[in-house]
């Protein structure tokens, strides 16, 4: 399909059918939903992953064909769009306290980390996106409101909330990459920590020096240990501007 502007893609959302079109038959009888595209294609990514999610994969999960998508979903960029929309839906966004509002842009994070991370590989689709969705620009809105409040000039925080926003995604994504890899027999033990300290520590010293000799904090890390370091980091950073 052509390109769509996004309040094209809207209106064609809502477009009636055209009476001149052809009858095509229909393999089921009730009717199709917005919500009931959504909810479907996060099972299919729940289950199978994003790289999964195809609007053929979709239609067949529905039980109808590609074409009749379209009626709903303008293309796979719109989708992404819902699908993330979906997840910003879940977020609780808090009143923005001057005091607090390190801990409260990071807690806003942790939420999108926390969101992306039950659909694995889905936040490739944040990634590019220039969003319409209100509930995508709610959270947008939300993170900007907080870093106002901090002091932290407007500028730096758009910016901000653009590189916070892309490590969370970013993050996500090497999440969901390492947790399919862990599963395939070749590629496990690359991801194990001990097999990491141990080939590390097994390198000549007098050629990498350091990183022998701080193997164990190179490998070092549990659960979102690291996570937590670098929105930390990003967000000192901000408030030292």
């Amino acid at each position: 399909m052509g390109r769509v502007n996004p309040r094209e893609r809207r209106a064609a959302r809502h477009q009636p059918p055209n009476p001149d079109a052809a009858p095509r038959p229909r393999r089921r009888k009730a009717p199709i939903t917005v919500e009931q595209v959504i909810d479907t294609a996060l099972d299919v990514v729940a289950t199978e992953g994003y790289e999964a999610l195809t609007m053929r994969r979709l239609a067949g999960a529905l039980d109808t064909g590609p074409a009749s998508l379209y009626a709903h979903v303008v293309n796979k960029a719109d989708l992404d769009e819902l699908l993330i929309g979906r997840l910003c839906a879940e977020l609780v966004l808090p009143e923005p306290d001057p005091a607090a509002w390190r801990e409260q842009i990071r807690g806003v994070c942790a939420q999108v980390r926390d969101q992306y991370l039950k659909y694995p590989g889905i936040s490739r689709a944040a990634l590019a996106m220039a969003p319409t969705d209100l509930e995508i620009v709610r959270v947008s809105e939300g993170m900007l409101a907080i870093l106002l409040a901090g002091g932290v000039a407007p500028q730096a925080a758009a910016w901000a909330i653009d590189a916070l926003l892309l490590y969370v995604a970013a993050y996500c994504l090497e999440m969901s990459i390492a947790g399919r890899r862990s599963t395939q027999d070749d590629a496990a033990w690359v991801l194990d920590r001990d097999e990491l300290l141990r080939r590390f520590t097994a390198l000549p010293a007098e050629t990498f020096p350091h990183t022998t000799r701080h193997a164990a904090e190179l490998t070092a890390g549990e659960g979102h240990e690291r996570f937590d370091f670098t929105l930390a980091l990003m967000v000192d950073g901000l408030a030292r501007r």
